[in-house]
C-alpha cells in the first residue's frame, strides 16, 4: 500500500481577504495529464478570475512529480506557497487550483503569501483522505444453499459484491483486496468442502477511504 494519502474526492473551500475572494479547489489526479485537465477545467469554470493559481504533486513519498505556477501574481507569492502546503500535507496524487478575484486592494507580497497559504490549508485540511489499494475482481459460482454464508464471508473480508446472477447456480461478482484474497479462498474451501473457489478476472487499484 502506498505510504501517502490521496484526496478521496474533489472539494472546494473559499476565503475572503480584504475583499479579494480566494476559491481553493482540490482533487485527486494520478498523472500530470489528469492534473493539467483539471487545471484547464477550473480555468474554464472561472474565466473572469484575476488569477487561477495551480499546483500539483503526482506520486508520493520519494517519487514525485511537482508543478506550480504564479499565473501572473508576483513571483513566489502564490504557486510556491500552494505547493508548500501540498508538500506538508502528506498528500500525493493531488492537484490544487486557487482562484482569485481581486477585491480592489493590493495585499503586498507578504499578504499574498499568507492568503494563498491559508486558502490552500483550508481545502487540504477539509478533504477526506484515501489510500490506493490493490484489489481483485473475481467471479464466484456457488449453489444456492451457500449464498448467505458466502455473502457473510465476503463482508468479513472487506469485499464488495458488484453483481449477483441467479441461474442454475448463483454467480457473484466480487471486488476484494489482495491482502484478503487468500484467506477468503480458504474460507470458501472450508464452507464448501473444497468445491468452491473464486476466479480472478481482473486486478486493479481502487481508492479506499481512511477512517
Amino acid at each position: 500500500m502506498p505510504d501517502y494519502a490521496i484526496p478521496a474526492e474533489e472539494i472546494r473551500r473559499e476565503l475572503t481577504v480584504v475583499n479579494s475572494r480566494f476559491i481553493a479547489t482540490l482533487s485527486p489526479a494520478f498523472s500530470a495529464d489528469e492534473a493539467r485537465s483539471f487545471i484547464a477545467r477550473i480555468r474554464k469554470e472561472f474565466p473572469d478570475a484575476t488569477h487561477n493559481v495551480p499546483a500539483y504533486i503526482i506520486g508520493g513519498g520519494n517519487s514525485v512529480t511537482e508543478y506550480c505556477s504564479d499565473d501572473g501574481e508576483p513571483a513566489g507569492t502564490s504557486g510556491r506557497p500552494a505547493l508548500a502546503v501540498l508538500r506538508g500535507s502528506g498528500l500525493g496524487d493531488a492537484v490544487l487550483v486557487v482562484t482569485r478575484y481581486f477585491g480592489g486592494t493590493l495585499l503586498g507580497k507578504g499578504g499574498l503569501v499568507r492568503a494563498y497559504t491559508e486558502a490552500a490549508q483550508r481545502v487540504v485540511q477539509a478533504v477526506p483522505r484515501a489510500h490506493k489499494v490493490p484489489v481483485h475482481v473475481a467471479l464466484l459460482a456457488l449453489p444456492y444453499p451457500l449464498l448467505e454464508q458466502a455473502r457473510r464471508l465476503a463482508s468479513h473480508h472487506h469485499s464488495d459484491i458488484l453483481d449477483e446472477s441467479f441461474a442454475a447456480d448463483v454467480t457473484l461478482t466480487l471486488r476484494i483486496p489482495l491482502s484478503d484474497f487468500e484467506a477468503f479462498q480458504a474460507g470458501l474451501s472450508e464452507l464448501s468442502s473444497g468445491q468452491v473457489q473464486a476466479e480472478v478476472i481482473e486486478t486493479k487499484e481502487m481508492l479506499v477511504r481512511i477512517e
